[in-house]
């Protein structure tokens, strides 16, 4: 017998199909006017723009970190000289903690409450890391250090508590939800980069500019805590988180069954406390890979290696080649670019989930490594070739890295909670997180040794 023909439009419907098993009967109500897809992207930019606004105040951080004093002093110049790796290792030791963490807990603590304490932490930590934007710190700048360090590493791990629970969360809704998660991240990175340009061109005061970044980052955050208390108002909302609550447990469907397996009529075996990871690592396994290693290779070029890129114009002393030439076709081009990438998933999802060429365009990808080596990158020690000496060859190979890093990365991680069961889509995403995260930390370490190859 012919299934009867859907009479929803095509963008209600989940981009990889569930089993009917696990819907609720009665009509699906539409996203109008796509309320609950502008939400996501929201928490998307949210997720990431405070962070992303606390690295883009470099010359801040070196300002204080040298006794807020323009002749320099003697301040340790350690902790001026070395800041971004210290804040590297304060960063990514609570991400991997915290999302260990955050798996334990999907099954005991409820997601709003996970979303809602990451987020009422970060916004505390941002207000004193504000309030000390004016404050002077001269005369306790190693104090001053170590608390930034610690708000680093607070602010580090509440945002992937963050990230990856609204990542789980949009898991239960169609596919389009993630994709605005992760298109809004990558909005995200390209308004920090905005925002550093337009503070380069401006030549403001440091603190002035710093107090910009916080202050807009701070007006972020709450504004993502009022979306995301307004998401279960929505109608279109409520049907698809009901529909979660309505579907059979894990126990129903574990281990070993593909997605759609028939659960017993009535099943109500409780959750488990922790949920199964075995069977997520066995069905996510591939995409995961193809995750680790887009952002492996990401994060080995940009941006350590394309922020070193020069332009072959820059002895003329031309503001494009020796003031905007990084600024615009490193930072803004390639986060712009992978913003592009992630929105096309919004209309073209392939490869599939389970095709081979998935992976293989991501191994692809490594093509890139010599590419950018052999471009004008300075100072070089090692490698004196200059293979691609023109300014069009950087701008190229940085469009492309970022336009295939957003695409490829979006599909393998919202694919990754698509195909298993929906019970255990939101331990899923914590997953997938955890790959990209393992991917951005080896890729950061890995960098470093490729710059010394150089």
């Amino acid at each position: 017998m012919q299934p009867a023909a859907s009479t929803f439009p095509p963008d209600d419907e989940p981009l990889l199909e569930e089993p009917s098993v696990n819907r609720p009967g009665g009509r699906k109500p539409g996203d109008h006017p796509n309320g609950a897809y502008v939400i996501f992207f929201l928490l998307g930019i949210g997720s990431l723009l405070p962070w992303n606004f606390f690295i883009t105040a470099k010359h801040y951080w070196a300002y204080k970190l040298q006794n807020c004093s323009e002749q320099a002093g003697r301040a340790p110049s350690d902790l001026r000289d070395y800041f971004e790796s210290y804040i590297s290792i304060a960063s990514t030791v609570p991400s991997v903690l915290c999302l260990v963490g955050n798996f334990l807990l999907v099954n005991k603590v409820p997601a709003s409450v996970r979303i809602l304490a990451s987020l009422f932490l970060m916004l505390s930590i941002f207000l004193v890391i504000t309030v000390l934007v004016k404050v002077d710190t001269s005369t306790w700048t190693p104090l001053f250090f170590g608390l930034t360090l610690a708000c680093v590493a607070v602010v580090s791990g509440a945002s992937t508590v963050f990230s990856s629970s609204i990542l789980g969360l949009s898991s239960r809704f169609p596919m389009r939800n993630s994709q605005a998660l992760i298109s809004g991240q990558a909005m995200g990175g390209t308004l920090s980069a905005i925002a550093s340009l337009v503070d380069l061109a401006a030549a403001a005061d440091v603190t002035d500019s710093a107090l910009a970044y916080f202050l807009t980052a701070d007006i972020f955050i709450v504004v993502c805590i009022m979306v995301y208390l307004l998401l279960p108002r929505l109608e279109y909302s409520r049907y698809y988180l009901r529909s979660h609550q309505e579907s059979p447990s894990p126990a129903t469907v574990l281990p070993g069954g593909p997605v759609g397996d028939e659960a017993e009529p009535g099943g109500t075996a409780p959750l488990p406390s922790v949920p199964p990871l075995r069977p997520i690592l066995r069905k996510t396994a591939t995409l995961g890979f193809c995750l680790f290693y887009v952002f492996f290779i990401s994060i080995i070029i940009f941006p350590s290696l394309s922020s070193n890129i020069e332009s072959v114009q820059k002895a003329s002393g031309s503001p494009w080649s020796t003031k905007y030439f990084v600024p615009l076709t490193s930072f803004l081009l390639y986060n712009f670019a992978d913003w592009c990438g992630r929105q096309i998933t919004a209309w073209i999802q392939a490869p599939g989930p389970n095709s081979k060429l998935l992976p293989a365009l991501v191994l692809l990808r490594t093509i890139f490594l010599p590419l950018f080596i052999l471009s004008n990158y300075q100072p070089r020690a090692h490698i004196r070739t200059v293979l691609f000496a023109h300014d069009a060859y950087p701008v190229a190979f940085t469009a492309l890295l970022g336009l295939s890093n957003g695409y490829l990365g979006t599909l393998a991680i919202v694919y990754g909670p698509k195909i298993v069961p929906k019970e255990l889509a939101e331990a899923a995403g914590v997953v997938m997180t955890l790959y990209l995260v393992l991917g951005l930390a080896l890729g950061s370490a890995c960098s470093a040794l490729v710059v010394h190859l150089i």
